[in-house]
């Protein structure tokens, strides 16, 4: 049986390049990505084409990936991470 706590997260680890990585919570790496995709509702991953609001895109976003592909040489990645053991 799986535990329990490989469902948990107290939060993420965010990399961008060119900037120090960033523990965000949940909340607040769910704005980051409605942030972005709002701004690139023209060329989104092929999976999110298909949800119809900008919320629910990033939820799944979140939820079911790891990185972002944002261009030559730019990226955002983010890793589930438990502060406790």
């Amino acid at each position: 049986m799986v535990d329990s706590i490989m469902y948990q997260e107290d939060g993420f680890v965010v990399l961008e390049p060119d900037k120090p990585e960033q523990i965000l919570s949940s909340q607040e790496l769910l704005e980051k990505l409605k942030g972005i995709l709002i701004t690139r509702q023209d060329n989104l991953p092929r999976e999110l084409q298909k949800l119809t609001t900008v919320e629910t895109q990033a939820q799944y976003l979140m939820e079911n990936f790891c990185d972002l592909d944002m261009g030559p040489n730019s990226y955002l990645q983010w890793y589930v991470i438990r502060l406790e053991k």
